[in-house]
């Protein structure tokens, strides 16, 4: 071919060596980006206002908000693992200390479910029992949340079954079946009836010795007790795919400023976490630390945190902390019950 003056051209001529080559980068790419490790990377999430999450019909409004902390987590690709031994506040876990080995990504997605479902409800029983509103709870069985590998009920019970009675005796909650157990020994056997899905089936589980709980016996299960609960006015809840039960103290905050005229807020941004329990403690849970940062980038000036009885490692002090080291003016409250954040509420300028 005759090119007219002034113009140039060239031919492009791969070769096989050429073809390897970028099949080699492409392949090289893909498993960086794509391929997953056996490890779990935790790092600061967000601070939403619960406004627009949580909704008592005819609720008050407030000036300030409440605010649910989350953190952020997912199993590492390399290029992932490698930012983050680089980038400050994340944490790096082996994925069976986040995830135990035999429950696949979406029983634990589910049992996260589970827990936020849980959480939410124990919120709404705290908030309308503490503001005097109508409040009825029925009992239906507890849930299997998760099962402990190598324990008895590993491979017998699964996520997701009701327990309805254990050795004929009605099981209404968690403490039920946990009181029952602690009158067993190690080596005895227990037939515990289920329902899942559409069929009701009965297992006989031989109860073993936990080592790391003074050997007491037991079968190795995670519970959640299946209540009903109707409240007037109604309560709804849109928190989307957000799991866990760390939310519990700030939902029931919310609940009880919606459900009473006096604005608890007085205008401040309230942040906290704490896992609440049906009679209003606040339990510790995971990643406050990151949690504290995730506040602090939305601004928030009042942040609550598990205190544990005061235990030298508690949630408060690992809070402290992390409040310390990001140079932060957020008020960090210690908190053991839902009464203790709702008395510094209220006592708030």
């Amino acid at each position: 071919m005759v090119l007219p003056e002034g113009e140039r051209g060239f031919t492009l001529q791969f070769t096989k060596k050429h073809i390897l080559f970028l099949i080699v980068v492409i392949g090289i790419a893909s498993f960086i980006s794509v391929y997953k490790l056996p490890y779990y990377i935790y790092k600061p999430g967000g601070a939403d206002a619960l406004n627009p999450i949580v909704e008592v019909e005819s609720g008050y409004n407030s000036e300030g908000d409440m605010h649910l902390v989350t953190i952020r987590g997912g199993q590492a690709t390399p290029i992932q693992y490698l930012w983050a031994k680089i980038l400050p506040h994340r944490e790096v876990l082996p994925l069976h200390q986040v995830r135990p080995e035999g429950v696949s990504e979406d029983e634990y997605y589910h049992a996260q479910l589970q827990m936020m479902e849980s959480s939410q409800e124990a919120s709404t029983v705290v908030a309308y029992k503490a503001a005097n509103e109508d409040i009825d709870i029925t009992y239906n069985g507890v849930f299997v949340v998760s099962t402990v590998e190598g324990m008895p009920a590993d491979g017998i019970l699964k996520p997701g079954d009701r327990i309805t009675e254990i050795d004929g005796q009605a099981i209404q909650e968690s403490s039920d079946l946990i009181d029952y157990v602690k009158t067993k020994e190690a080596g005895e056997t227990i037939k515990a009836t289920i329902e899942r899905e559409d069929d009701q089936l009965t297992k006989t589980i031989k109860l073993k010795a936990f080592p790391e709980n003074d050997n007491k016996a037991g079968i190795g299960i995670r519970l959640v007790t299946d209540r009903e609960v109707e409240v007037n006015p109604e309560v709804n809840f849109s928190s989307g795919n957000i799991g866990g039960p760390s939310a519990g103290l700030m939902f029931s905050l919310e609940i009880y400023d919606q459900l009473t005229k006096t604005d608890l807020t007085k205008g401040y941004q309230i942040a906290g976490t704490g896992e609440i329990d049906y009679q209003g403690n606040v339990l510790p849970i995971g990643g406050i630390k990151k949690k504290v940062i995730a506040a602090e980038n939305e601004g928030c000036d009042v942040f609550f945190a598990p205190n544990e009885g005061g235990a030298k490692d508690s949630n408060y002090n690992a809070a402290v902390t992390a409040a310390e080291e990001i140079g932060t003016d957020m008020e960090i409250v210690p908190v053991d019950t839902f009464t203790d954040a709702l008395d510094y509420l209220e006592q708030l300028r």
